[in-house]
């Protein structure tokens, strides 16, 4: 197994830059470093070198081409920062096979993946989405309005449940019974494990009322996890929001009752059914810089800042979810928000020719919502009803 590296020429080899990579092959051990010419471009098949010698063999030859071939190979090795130490030289292929476990495959099998959802109940038959539900902003009672909806109909739902649910949003009013408050989320993630479809995600984002000691992203998982979905993992949104102050609660300089300060939030992931989604590889919009970097479980994206200009105290930031659905769904898919708000989540699913149900209870927050799509489709001039 090596490590291959490609460099293009806007020229063909000649036949004597042909003959004299033979001699530099020649220099080196063929099972840990050789290139392979091909008409205008020469692949570099790499495993483990010494970067000195190397130096010293690419110095030797360059003089003897037109093109700085030599060069490009020292630099493209070079620029390499992953590698581990074999004496004096760096291994570039299986460096950290110390780490990877033995038989991975046979143990899980063995041992057993997502024990907790394995005897799930849940219908492989997946379903369209009625065509009156289709790239709409619902003003109503998420829990009726998702009874409308047919089975396994939802390829991904991402929301934040708002802390003064089923109050009146005017009244920003926390004086709630927090039994009462999980009784009625849970009716409603309820209805969203049915609507979703198998193989569908769910991303919920969570910040736990840390000030009343309240774990909310705890309580949600454990509820996912006995509705037997499959936890797919847990994503730190860093905020990097320092702005607080350190004598507000709990005590000063002393052990007595200190209070932690948090600058992140979470988005917890569940599965139904499965962890693979089934999609079409066209419909695959994330590039391989943008998948290598969300992939890292740790997302750093500053806050919303437009909040009041949208009339909204709690919105996540338009990248977070560009993020999300770039890494867990494919272009055409349905993404539901049962608490949509001013629409963050449809705005985004729209602008990422993904397909959109929102829902939110405020009239106000609802039109705010379709306004945002409205002038985006404005902007892309795009057809309102286009799908």
């Amino acid at each position: 197994m090596f490590r291959e590296i490609t460099v293009i020429y806007d020229k063909q080899l000649s036949k004597n830059e042909l003959k004299v990579i033979n001699y530099f092959n020649e220099s080196f051990n063929e099972n840990n470093l050789r290139i392979e010419p091909d008409s205008n471009r020469i692949v570099i098949l790499l495993r483990e070198v010494d970067l000195t010698h190397l130096k010293l063999v690419t110095s030797r030859f360059k003089s003897y081409v037109e093109k700085p071939i030599f060069s490009d190979i020292y630099n493209k090795i070079q620029e390499i920062k992953s590698y581990g130490l074999n004496g004096k030289k760096r291994n570039y292929v299986d460096y950290n096979k110390e780490r990877k476990v033995k038989n991975r495959a046979q143990k899980e099998k063995k041992r057993g993946q997502y024990y907790y959802a394995i005897d799930n109940k849940f219908s492989k038959q997946n379903n369209d989405v009625p065509e009156s539900y289709k790239n709409k902003i619902i003003c109503g009672d998420s829990l009726l309005e998702l009874k409308n909806l047919p089975n396994n109909c939802i390829d991904l739902i991402f929301t934040s449940p708002p802390y003064n649910f089923g109050l009146d949003y005017n009244k920003n009013d926390d004086d709630h019974y927090w039994d009462d408050y999980f009784k009625n989320l849970f009716l409603i993630f309820d209805e969203c494990i049915r609507v979703l479809k198998y193989g569908g995600r769910i991303i919920v984002n969570i910040q736990p009322l840390f000030s009343d000691y309240i774990p909310s992203h705890h309580i949600i998982s454990n509820y996912f996890i006995k509705k037997k979905l499959i936890w797919k993992g847990e994503i730190l949104w860093e905020k990097n929001n320092y702005n607080c102050k350190f004598t507000a609660w709990g005590s000063w300089k002393s052990p007595s009752n200190p209070y932690l300060k948090y600058t992140w939030e979470f988005l917890e992931i569940y599965c139904k059914g499965q962890l693979k989604k089934e999609g079409i590889r066209e419909n695959i919009d994330i590039t391989a810089d943008e998948f290598k970097k969300s992939v890292i479980a740790k997302w750093s994206i500053a806050p919303e800042r437009n909040m009041k200009d949208y009339g909204h105290p709690a919105m996540f930031p338009e990248k977070l979810v560009e993020k999300a659905l770039k890494l867990f769904s494919f272009k055409g898919d349905i993404i539901l928000d049962p608490f949509n708000g001013v629409g963050t989540t449809s705005y985004v699913a729209k602008k990422l020719n993904r397909k959109y149900i929102g829902i939110d209870i405020s009239k106000d927050y609802c039109k705010t919502a379709e306004n945002r799509i409205e002038n985006l489709i404005s902007e892309l001039g795009l057809f309102i009803n286009e799908e």
